[in-house]
This record gives C-alpha cells, structure tokens and sequence, in this order.
C-alpha cells in the first residue's frame, strides 16, 4: 500500500505526475472531499482565450477608431448562447458540461478606442466530451460570429486542459470502498476536477471517497474531524480486505 501526499493539485500536478513516474498501483483511492460518498465520476474543464482586435484611436476620432470592446459583444452574447445549447446534453453522474465567461479585458484609457478585448472563457466537460470537441465548439461560435461581422478580426487560443473522469461500478475497488464505507453505494459524479483522472488516465482503477467540510477555495476551509477519521478507517479496511 502507497500513501500518497502530492502537492500542486490546483495548478500543474506536478506531484501526482512525479508519484506516477515513481509508482504503478492496482487501484487508487482519492481523498477529496465527497461528504463520504463513493464517487465515481468528475468533471474536466478547458481554458481557451478569444482575442477580438480592433484600431486604436483618440475618442475624437471616431473615423479612425474600431473599438475591439464592442465587437467583442456579439462574442459574449454567443458563449451565453453556447452555455444554454449545453442544457440539453447531461451525463447521467455529474449532470451537463457549461461555459462562461471568467475575465475580459481590454481599452487603456477613457479618452481613446481599445486596439484589444480578450475574453477567458472556462467550458467544464462531461465524461465523453473532449478537447477536441470543444475546440470545434468554439471554432463553430467564432465563425457564426465572423459571419455576422465581416470586419470582425478575432482569434483564439487553447489553454490548460483537464479530461473528466468516469470508472465503472464494476470495478473491484469501487466494490472495496462500497462494503468498507458502510455498504454505500455510488451516489454520483462531482462537479469539480481531481488528480483522480490523471491516475485513471495510466489505467489504475480509482474512486474517490473522502469527509465532508465547508469553505472549499474560500479564505477558511475545512473538513470535519468525524468524517476524516471515518475516512481513515475505511481506507484500512480497504487496504485490508484487498491485500488479504
């Protein structure tokens, strides 16, 4: 049994990636924050950022100027368009995937027309849905979006991706960590990523099961001591049942 404590989940994870340069498990069990239910499905996500160019120019000169701010209107009412489209497509574990908007910037002054609008925009992916995928999205919303605007000069770029997770019911630790917490049964997918698709990705059957809390990303965070004891011993039992 490997007990694993990795760092940078948040960001690059770069310490599940070394611990899987370094180790090969038959199963894994990730610790997120479940409330104690048997997870077996997440979410993915996908960063993309659109950048709408316009022509600087002095307020005074609206002859000269093209303000890269209202072009990028359209843009912004077509993610929303996109984000609804979504409703109709939901994975049966962790619900439909989503878009929105995350930052915008552009302009530099009161006085003039910005040369530059960038949106950020975050789509979560359902299990099935990849990267691939949302790039003919986005390259489907950007060419409606030119065909409403001829002078529109507008491009993307592809960013940080996350796949989804998803294993099945029948896999024996899924099974383990079921009779272990109780006999509960797999309740369902979370909404957020985990490191748990990068260890499924190198074919270790995982779950997630871990304690409740509140506060997750917020300036305190916490989960319950019950919960976390409750999790420990199921993680012995786990590792008890399977290695006998």
């Amino acid at each position: 049994m490997v007990v694993a404590a990795v760092a940078d989940e948040e960001h690059a994870s770069l310490g599940v990636k070394e611990v899987l340069r370094a180790v090969h498990a038959d199963a894994a069990i990730v610790t997120e924050p479940t409330e104690l239910e048997v997870v077996v499905a997440h979410k993915g996500f996908v960063w993309a950022e659109i950048e709408v160019a316009g022509r600087p120019a002095h307020g005074s000169r609206p002859n000269l100027g093209v303000d890269a701010i209202v072009k990028a209107g359209p843009i912004l009412t077509a993610i929303g368009e996109l984000d609804r489209a979504l409703e109709a497509r939901e994975h049966p574990l962790v619900g439909r995937g989503s878009v929105h908007a995350s930052v915008i910037s552009g302009g530099v002054e009161m006085s003039s027309y910005p040369a530059r609008c960038t949106i950020g925009l975050e789509r979560r992916t359902i299990p099935g849905e990849t990267a691939t995928d949302v790039e003919a999205e986005l390259d489907g919303l950007l060419a409606r979006c030119r065909a409403g605007d001829e002078q529109l000069v507008v491009e993307k770029r592809m960013g940080l991706v996350r796949e989804p997770f998803e294993v099945s019911e029948d896999e024996e630790i899924v099974a383990a960590v079921s009779a272990a917490a109780g006999g509960t049964r797999p309740t369902g997918g979370a909404s957020y990523w985990a490191d748990s698709a990068f260890i499924a990705a190198t074919g270790i059957p995982t779950v997630l099961f871990g304690p409740g809390g509140e506060g997750a990303h917020a300036e305190v965070e916490w989960v319950r001591i019950g919960d976390t004891v409750t999790v420990a011993r199921t993680l012995i039992d786990v590792a008890s049942a399977i290695c006998a």
